[in-house]
């Protein structure tokens, strides 16, 4: 976001302040929704191979703990990645 839009944000009456509070609130908990959905569906399509039992296997469990670590990873190295090109990016001012 580039300081015009934040100067025009602090210009906004007290009450439109409060519902772009929560508007982004909102999309922050949705988008972080979204991840956790989608690590349990490719980690349980990629580990979980049978429905013999009610609790994995050692070796499913193994699958499961590092696909979510790995996804974790990535998703940290990308929104660092995300950062760091923002920090980079030239402003309109």
């Amino acid at each position: 976001m580039d300081k015009s839009m934040i100067g025009d944000l602090d210009s906004l009456p007290e009450a439109d302040k409060l519902k772009m509070a929560a508007m982004i609130d909102q999309l922050q908990i949705r988008d972080s929704l979204r991840m956790y959905n989608s690590l349990v569906e490719r980690c349980f399509t990629d580990c979980v191979d049978t429905f013999k039992r009610k609790t994995l296997d050692k070796q499913e469990e193994t699958c499961v703990r590092r696909c979510a670590e790995k996804f974790l990873k990535h998703s940290m190295r990308v929104g660092m990645r995300f950062a760091e090109l923002n920090q980079g990016a030239p402003t309109p001012d």
